[in-house]
């Protein structure tokens, strides 16, 4: 199965932290999760972008 790269985007300041490694095949819903970011020095919700 062929990977892509997808980055997680703060949802308060918008930076992209992290990158994670998603299947090629679409899906109706992207990647939710609540993670640390450095900029706005607390736990934030990041989604999932391309």
């Amino acid at each position: 199965m062929a990977q892509k790269k997808a980055s997680l985007a703060c949802t308060v300041c918008g930076s992209r932290n992290y990158s994670i490694t998603v299947s090629s095949t679409p899906k109706p819903t992207r990647l939710e999760v609540n993670k640390f970011c450095k900029y706005c020095k607390k736990y934030t919700l990041h989604k999932e972008t391309r």
